[in-house]
Parts: structure tokens; sequence; C-alpha cells
């Protein structure tokens, strides 16, 4: 089966100026950036973009600005992550008019809905646009599990098209295709993890380390489509290290202090988070600084 979504998609980070105000011009610039190391696609406001920070017309503007960078050459998804239902019907109705090619949503937040309730949530939201979605299934980090049988249920909702799988176990693509087969675009949600779900099947690869390293990240998804295991494995093994950095309560200023590192991107992040600081921020200085020292000479495709 064709899927309309594949490959390598950042979910990228939301830049903020020193007020805390959206830095455009660096959120474009970082944009560009992945588009020309050959991303297939884009997601703005997601938990990497602080979308629990921004407000409705915010994440509209961050939106618009992905749009106008993109230029129709990927696709642009804007991730639905609200506590209502309602909202995220809100959200959907306005993401068509401002550019969105899809939507990558998120259980209602905060509550934790049981399998009925969810299986609700994402029929309604589904119902409140003509666009497709990305089921974003995160458990370890919102406490709910959308599990196999679950999308097996879902799957005569046919905007709901791909999922971004982020429970941590690389045998849940297993059981998702056993469950599902071709059904929807499997996606990893776990940088970590990531090569390891490709080989198991996964379509894509929604990254959080590509935001400051986007041409190791697409070299490692094209040499595994390519069959050329070494090569990737090589790749990824240096690149282990970093991507353990998206792993972590603190995935959003670990990311944006690389991106500022590589020339990517700025820190200034919304409180309450703050950017890092004292040991914690030196360890994560130096492993960038030892990543970026042995960057590993990429193939040609």
């Amino acid at each position: 089966m064709a899927h309309i979504w594949e490959g390598v998609i950042p979910a990228v980070t939301t830049k903020f100026n020193a007020d805390f105000s959206i830095d455009s011009a660096w959120t474009k610039k970082n944009i560009e950036a992945q588009i020309a190391a050959g991303v297939d696609g884009i997601i703005v406001c997601g938990s990497l973009g602080e979308a629990s920070t921004l407000s409705l017309d915010e994440k509209l503007d961050v939106l618009d600005i992905a749009v106008d960078a993109a230029q129709g050459r990927v696709p642009v998804l804007l991730t639905i992550a609200e506590n209502s239902t309602l909202d995220g019907c809100r959200q959907a109705e306005l993401g068509v008019k401002h550019g969105a090619a899809g939507y990558m949503v998120l259980p209602g937040l905060r509550y934790l809905s049981d399998r009925r309730e969810t299986l609700n949530h994402f029929r309604v939201v589904a119902s409140a646009s003509p666009l497709p979605i990305m089921v974003y299934n995160n458990p370890l980090a919102y406490g709910v599990d959308v599990t196999p049988d679950m999308f097996a249920e879902l799957a005569d909702e046919k905007k709901l098209v791909a999922i971004k799988e982020s429970a941590g176990d690389v045998r849940r693509f297993t059981d998702l295709i056993n469950a599902v087969g071709d059904r929807y675009a499997l996606f990893c949600g776990v940088d970590n993890l990531a090569m390891e779900a490709c080989l198991m099947g996964a379509h894509g690869w929604v990254a959080g380390l590509v935001c400051a390293f986007p041409e190791e990240t697409v070299a490692i998804f094209k040499l595994l489509k390519a069959g050329r295991l070494e090569e990737a494995r090589t790749i990824y093994r240096w690149f282990a290290p970093l991507l353990a950095l998206d792993v972590s309560a603190k995935l959003v200023q670990n990311i944006k202090l690389a991106e500022a590192m590589v020339g990517l991107g700025t820190e200034p992040v919304r409180p309450p988070r703050l950017p890092l600081a004292g040991e914690e921020r030196l360890a994560v200085e130096a492993l960038i600084k030892r990543s970026i020292e042995t960057r590993p000479v990429l193939p040609t495709f």
C-alpha cells in the first residue's frame, strides 16, 4: 500500500526571542535547512515545539511560518495536543485555512481517557477537518496507550492514515503490523529506536535530533531503504549518544542547545522550562562538541 507520508519528518522546535515572542526568522531558517537536507515533511507545535506554552493564535502563526518556508516542497503537519476534544476540533477547523497538509493528533491531555473515550476523541477530531491525521501514541509521556487492537478498531476512519509510535518498545511495530497490516504508515517517534523500528517495518521516523543534524538523520534512513545496513549502522552508532538526548524530560533544552551549537537555532525556551545550566549543561555541551568533532563523512546516493 502506498502511503501519503513516509520517510524522515522532523518535529521541529519553536524558536523564541529573548522576550519569549516567536522568532520567525530562526524558525524559518531551521525548517529551510531540514528541507535542504532532504526530509520528507515538517511537524510543528508538538512536544518539542513547546505546544503547551503556545496559544492557539501562536500555533497558527508557527504553522504560517512553516508553510511559507516549505513552499509546497514537503507537507507541513500541525500538532493537535489539547486538553479538550472540542478545542482539538477548533484547531483542526482553523489549520486547514492556514495551509496545513494534515495533523499529528494526541489523545486529550491531562485527563487519562479510557478505551472508549480515546477512540471517540480521535474520531471526533477527524470529523472536524478534511485533512489526514497521524495519531501520536506516547503512553510513557501522556498516560494513554492506543494499542494495536485499538488501531484495528479505528481502521474504518479513513482520515487516520499514520501512527507515530513512541511506546518505547520496538516490538510494538511487529504487533501493529500483525494487527493492521499495511493499513497505516508507521513512524518511529523515539530517536534511539529508529533504526531498529525501520528494520522491523516502520515506514518513517518522526525525529528530534534531526533539528540539529538533518543530513545524518536523512542519510541513515536512505541507507536503510537502500539495504546498505552496515553504512547505516556506522552512522547510527556515532549518532546514538546524541539520540539519547531526545529521551529525556529536558529534550527541548537538549535539542535547542544542539541547534545553537551547530548554527541551526537558538536556545531560549519558555518557562517553566529554563535553558540547561551548571554541570548538566557542561555534560551536554561536551557530548555535542565531541559528536561534532567526530562527525562521520556521509555517503552519496
